[in-house]
C-alpha cells in the first residue's frame, strides 16, 4: 500500500509544525496549507488521502472549504479546531467531514483516529474485487453507483456523495432489511467507537434521507428503529 498522504490546513505555524512532526513520526508524507487557496492548490498536485483542517482560518473558513471538500469523494475531511461547541460539531460533521477533534487534543488519540480513517478511506480504493464485480445498486427509481461513488436520481442527476454517506448506504445496500445499530454505521463510516452523545451517524443519516426521501421526517426507504437504530427498506432490484 502506498504511504498515506496527509495534508494538514492550519494558519498557526507552531501548530501546523507539531502536527508535521507527529505525523511524520508516524511514516506519513505531510504537505501544509495556511488557507484555502494554499490547499486547493496541494490538492491539485497531489493524491491527499487525508485532510486535517481548523475551521477558524484566513479567508474562506474551514465550514466553507469543507463543503468544496465534498466535491471530492475521495477525501477524508477531520476537523482539528479549538471550537467545542455542540453546534459547531454538528454542523461541522453535517457539512461532511468524517471526524471532528477539539484543542487540545491527545496526540495518541489523533493518530489513532487518523489511522482508523485512512484505513477505511485507502481500503475503499481497493475496496475488495468482488465488491467491484457489483457496479451499483438500484432501489426506488434509484441508484447508487459504486465506481463514482455517487447517488444518481430517476431524472439521471447524479449527486457525488462524500465518504460517510457513500459508505453508509454502502452497508445499507449491501444488507437490506437488516437492523444496523448505530455503534456498526459508525464502526463502517468512520472506523471509530461509538461514544455517548455522538450524533454523527444521526446527522449523516439525515443527510442520506434528503435525497431520495420525499418527507424525511416520515422515511421510507432509510427507517428509524427506535432504540436499536435504521434498516434500509428500499425495493433492491437484481
Amino acid at each position: 500500500m502506498q504511504t498515506p498522504h496527509i495534508l494538514i490546513v492550519e494558519d498557526e505555524l507552531v501548530t501546523r509544525n507539531t502536527l508535521k512532526s507527529i505525523f511524520e513520526a508516524e511514516g506519513y508524507d505531510v504537505f501544509e496549507a495556511t488557507d484555502g487557496a494554499e490547499m486547493h492548490q496541494i490538492l491539485s498536485e497531489y493524491d491527499i488521502n487525508l485532510v486535517i483542517m481548523d475551521i477558524n482560518l484566513p479567508g474562506k473558513n474551514g465550514l466553507l472549504l469543507a463543503r468544496e471538500l465534498r466535491e471530492q469523494a475521495n477525501v477524508a475531511l477531520m476537523f482539528l479546531t479549538g471550537r467545542d461547541n455542540e453546534v459547531d460539531k454538528i454542523l461541522g460533521l453535517e457539512i461532511g467531514a468524517d471526524d471532528y477533534i477539539t484543542k487540545p487534543f491527545n496526540p495518541r488519540e489523533l493518530t489513532i483516529r487518523a489511522r482508523n480513517l485512512l484505513s477505511r478511506t485507502m481500503n475503499l480504493g481497493t475496496v475488495s474485487k468482488e465488491r467491484r464485480s457489483v457496479e451499483s445498486y438500484r432501489f426506488n427509481g434509484w441508484e447508487l453507483d459504486i465506481n463514482s461513488r455517487s447517488l444518481i436520481g430517476p431524472d439521471g442527476e447524479q449527486y457525488k456523495l462524500p465518504r460517510s454517506e457513500f459508505r453508509a448506504m454502502l452497508h445499507f445496500c449491501e444488507n437490506p432489511g437488516k437492523i444496523q445499530s448505530r455503534a456498526e454505521l459508525l464502526k463502517k463510516m468512520t472506523g471509530r467507537e461509538l461514544k455517548p452523545h455522538d450524533r454523527t451517524v444521526d446527522v449523516t443519516i439525515r443527510r442520506i434521507r434528503k435525497h431520495f426521501e420525499s418527507t424525511p421526517d416520515t422515511p421510507e426507504i432509510i427507517a428509524t428503529i427506535h432504540g436499536e437504530g435504521y434498516r434500509f427498506c428500499g425495493d433492491l432490484q437484481d
